[in-house]
């Protein structure tokens, strides 16, 4: 479903991603996993459009769209959590939804749509008028994620979903991107909590400073030595 083909990425002179591949098959959740500054979101802004690879390209159902903008790679099927979170704070838990529809074609009747999303998000049904800047960290967690699905991606990019959330609340989201899978979206996962995604995930690729050092299994990672000592404590 998606390669990514010896991606180069720089910063003005800082060279970023330094000649990286993979590859996620349709149903998989495959999970990047790596320190702070090792480039996992930079590859997800490359995937997504919003950064362009210097060399290098990426494929989406074996269409190059290195240089497709971003808004037409979600149009093509795919979606972005951001690190984050980045929910319209002064805008209703409603509008942000309507807002993950934005690029459908099929305007208007989007009921079943929201009947999805308030399934795995109830809270999100009980504050529907709500603004999402009032939120809780976990509740806007869950906005991002109802957003992206809304605007039905066959592929979603999850960055960081974890981040700052209570244990409790973890153990929610991670199992709501099992649903989400289960129900037939494919994920790219980017997560800091590495045991938390190597559990979930199909396969793994572990970077250092723009390159994979290790790939494989999930389950496979979570029992390698080297993982273990850097990642898993």
């Amino acid at each position: 479903m998606l390669k990514v083909n010896d991606i180069q990425v720089y910063y003005g002179a800082i060279h970023a991603i330094k000649g990286i591949s993979f590859e996620v098959n349709q149903g998989e959740i495959v999970t990047l996993i790596g320190a702070n500054g090792a480039g996992k979101t930079t590859i997800l802004h490359t995937v997504s459009g919003l950064i362009k690879p210097k060399t290098g390209n990426v494929q989406l159902f074996d269409k190059e769209i290195s240089n497709i903008e971003a808004h037409k790679i979600v149009e093509m099927g795919m979606a972005q959590v951001p690190e984050g979170r980045r929910v319209f704070a002064k805008m209703s838990v409603q509008e942000n939804l309507e807002m993950g529809a934005f690029s459908r074609k099929d305007k208007g009747n989007f009921d079943a749509d929201y009947d999805m999303v308030f399934e795995k998000f109830p809270r999100l049904k009980e504050r529907r008028k709500q603004l999402a800047g009032t939120m809780s960290g976990g509740e806007q967690q869950m906005l991002a994620m109802a957003r992206a699905l809304m605007s039905r991606p066959k592929i979603l990019l999850m960055d960081e979903p974890s981040m700052g959330l209570a244990p409790i609340l973890v153990d929610e989201i991670f199992n709501i991107i099992q649903e989400i899978n289960k129900a037939g979206t494919t994920i790219l996962l980017v997560e800091q909590n590495a045991h938390k995604a190597l559990t979930i995930a199909s396969r793994a690729y572990v970077l250092e400073t723009g390159t994979v050092v290790l790939s494989g299994p999930a389950n496979e990672l979570l029992d390698n030595d080297e993982v273990k000592r850097a990642y898993l404590g």
